[in-house]
């Protein structure tokens, strides 16, 4: 029985795209995949029939033959029918595949290399929150922490058994640990379900840590904060995350860093703010203050007719930056002070100011209200 044409199997037109092509395969594999279709001969031939259509057109050496030549032209490619192809064929998509029905092509052909059933795992990592305070997120800091995580059992040393007892051979999987089985026209590899992949049966497990090789236990541990460290920012420490299985690596602790909200300063990224108040006789005339930073307190230059709400910057009074490059700086907002329970005699001085500058010290509430009161008395 002669082939189909390649294009008329996937539906296309001599013209297609790569992108055409891919999408198509994909459509008619998982269509037709031997799972969706147990026991569908026809379905099977199918999956065949496009997998290698697809082979051929998405390689564009092949395809210019095939165009030119039919598949006489491909005898000498390595092209002979579905048994003859190799992994290339399904790589592009053996995630969405593969992750559709729990395995991967390369599986298939022996191409990918696969993690040996029951072999030991890595310790899960751990999340810590915690908070700190601006001064020690700029400064650094040690901190001493408590956590609850798994550690090897000291009983069975992680073993699971029962000391003085031994392990069996699993009776399902004979000490292989997976168990293979014929779905269509693949040989699939499972990890067995009676002994979890390990290949043995422990007949009498640690009464310890019944049979888990891990128990839970609190620790102490010291941690440095680094400089410059933000709200929300995770810290690493490799190796303090819970124990691995059977000498496997420990897994990591990550810290998620919360800082208190400061009385004082704000922060923004490296930068912080401040507010501080004076006098207005001082705004007026100028004057040096005295501003508190985060390691000391720092002379600050106010210029004669200060505004309120003014902003000035003390360089690099900020934060350092976490990569250590630069500090940021500190701003400091100006907000004035307007004096209350004025004596009768420091009225007549501002009055006389007043007039001294031409300025209006008779203004009455009508003028924005509609009342008459006089605003000083």
């Amino acid at each position: 029985m002669a082939k189909r044409d390649c294009y008329e199997i996937l539906g296309l037109s001599s013209d297609s795209s790569s992108e055409e092509i891919k999408k198509t395969y994909r459509r008619l594999a998982l269509k037709y995949h031997p799972d969706r279709n147990p026991g569908d001969k026809e379905a099977e031939e199918k999956f065949k029939e496009a997998a290698e259509a697809y082979s051929i057109l998405i390689d564009p050496e092949k395809k210019s033959i095939y165009d030119r030549f039919g598949y006489e032209g491909l005898r000498g490619q390595g092209i002979n029918g579905f048994s003859g192809f190799n992994s290339s064929i399904f790589e592009e998509f053996e995630d969405i595949l593969g992750d559709f029905f729990g395995f991967g092509f390369g599986d298939f052909f022996g191409t990918r290399k696969r993690r040996k059933a029951g072999y030991p795992s890595r310790g899960r990592d751990l999340v810590l929150e915690l908070e700190i305070s601006l001064r020690e997120a700029a400064f650094s800091a040690e901190k001493e922490i408590r956590i609850n995580r798994a550690e090897i059992c000291h009983e069975c040393h992680g073993t699971k058994m029962r000391p003085g007892t031994q392990k069996n051979i699993c009776p399902y999987c004979h000490g292989k640990g997976e168990v293979r089985m014929q779905q269509g026209f693949f040989m699939l590899s499972r990890t067995c379900s009676h002994c979890n992949g390990t290949g043995e049966i422990i007949s009498y497990p640690c009464k310890l840590c019944k049979g888990s090789g891990k128990i839970k236990e609190k620790r102490n541990l010291k941690i440095k904060i680094p400089q410059g460290v933000a709200e929300g920012m995770k810290l690493r420490i490799v190796g303090e995350g819970e124990a691995g299985d059977r000498g496997a690596s420990r897994g990591d602790l990550y810290v998620i860093i919360h800082i208190k909200k400061h009385e004082f300063f704000e922060r923004e990224n490296d930068d912080l703010l401040c507010e501080i108040s004076i006098p207005f006789v001082q705004a007026s005339l100028g004057v040096t203050v005295k501003v508190p930073t985060l390691d000391g307190k720092e002379s600050l230059k106010i210029p004669p007719g200060t505004q309120p709400g003014e902003i000035f910057k003390l360089k690099g009074k900020g934060i350092r930056n976490f990569q250590g490059y630069k500090k940021g700086d500190l701003f400091v907002k100006i907000n004035i002070k307007t004096p209350k329970n004025l004596t009768k005699k420091q009225k007549e001085f501002l009055r006389a100011f007043a007039q001294s500058r031409d300025e209006d010290v008779e203004l009455t509430r009508s003028n924005m209200f509609g009342g008459t009161k006089n605003i000083f008395h």
